[in-house]
Formats: C-alpha cells, sequence, structure tokens
C-alpha cells in the first residue's frame, strides 16, 4: 500500500498555522520604524521612516509594547481622540484620552527609548508633536487597531487604586475633655434618715409602754 507525502501546500499551510498559533501565545514589542526609529531629520525636514506604511505590516494586541528608539528632539504623544491626532497638537486635548511619554526636556539630541503598553483594545494615534507640530505634519504620525488577543497581562491588569479617604482631623488642644462628676448625698439628705429612724424609735417604745 502505497504511502501518501504531504504536498508543499499543506506543509505551507500547517507551517502558517504553527507561527500564527505561536503569535497568538504571546506578546510583541514593536520597534516603531523597524531599524530606522522614531527620529526626523531638521534639515532635509523628513522623517526616517514611513511611519503608516509601517504600522500597516504589524498586528496589534493588548499586552503589546510600542519601542520607540529616538532622542529628545522628537515627543511621542499617544492620543485616542482623532481630532487631536488631525491638529498634531495636544493644545485642545483631555486628560483622560491623550497622553505626553516624551517632550519638554532642554537636553537636545539624548538617546532615549520609550516603551508605551497597549492596553485599550480599539484604534489609538501616535505623533510628535515637537516644533509645534510641524513634525507631525510631515509625516511623525500613525494610527493602530488594537486587538484583544490573548488580552492584558496580570502586569498591566491591576485594579485601580482604592478611593482616597482624607485622614481623622487632629485633636484641639484647646478643647478640654469631659469630666464624669460623680455625686453623693447631701447632709440634709442624711439628717432627714436619722430623724425618720429616731422618729420610729420612740413609737415603737411608747407603743411597749402602754401595752405593759
Amino acid at each position: 500500500m502505497a504511502v501518501s507525502r504531504p504536498t508543499p501546500f499543506c506543509l505551507i499551510v500547517v507551517a502558517f498555522l504553527i507561527t500564527a498559533a505561536a503569535a497568538a501565545d504571546s506578546y510583541t514589542n514593536h520597534t516603531v520604524g523597524g531599524d530606522a526609529g522614531w527620529f526626523f531629520n531638521s534639515g532635509t525636514r523628513k522623517t526616517s521612516a514611513d511611519y503608516t506604511a509601517w504600522a500597516a505590516k504589524q498586528t496589534f494586541h493588548l499586552g503589546d509594547y510600542l519601542v520607540f528608539n529616538t532622542t529628545t528632539n522628537q515627543t511621542v504623544i499617544q492620543t485616542y481622540n482623532k481630532t487631536t491626532y488631525g491638529s498634531c497638537v495636544m493644545d485642545d486635548s483631555l486628560d483622560t484620552d491623550t497622553f505626553q511619554y516624551a517632550g519638554g526636556s532642554d537636553d537636545f539630541g539624548s538617546a532615549v527609548i520609550i516603551a508605551v503598553p497597549l492596553t485599550i483594545e480599539g484604534t489609538q494615534y501616535y505623533f510628535s508633536d515637537a516644533e509645534d507640530g510641524a513634525q507631525c505634519h510631515k509625516g511623525m504620525a500613525f494610527q493602530i487597531k488594537v486587538s484583544h488577543g490573548l488580552g492584558l497581562p496580570p502586569s498591566l491588569n491591576q485594579p485601580p487604586p482604592p478611593a482616597y479617604v482624607p485622614p481623622p482631623a487632629p485633636a484641639n488642644e484647646d478643647q478640654v475633655p469631659p469630666v464624669t462628676v460623680v455625686t453623693s448625698p447631701s447632709k440634709s439628705y442624711g439628717m432627714r434618715i436619722r430623724a425618720d429612724f429616731f422618729r420610729v424609735v420612740l413609737v415603737l417604745l411608747v407603743s411597749i409602754l402602754f401595752l405593759a
């Protein structure tokens, strides 16, 4: 009986499935722009990579990281606000939808590595707002779509901290603590008891003498 051998097509399909399964079982660090990094040449007014094209070739999941190899001449802005992304500046952004990971440093040209975790599903945007957004308008920007994948790892899936409870107010040093006063029967009350006692004894003595 002849033994059938797998065709090259079957081997390709199996290899693809193994690769997909391996990718689904791990998290990925995506180096933005690949070897070109996240840079803007102020002389040529060009970016070091086509970031839109780079992002289109990637698959992003919760728990992955975007790694920006860059310098302090660029900034890294993450936003979920399409309007902010389109304006290339943070002027009208909210604290809840836009975050700055680098920028505002006076030490220009220093190499930095910025790792941004992907913690929310859906579409999000990245850009550099350096030079009042000029770098962004020249291509220093891209958008990605994050899928669920394995979900967030425990290191990124921490519960929010408990609500702040103010400490109790300090005791007022000028306030005198209440004093418990123990009262005793008055003298007049004691005298009244003794008078009633003698009156009873006198009545008993008179009764005894009368009966005798």
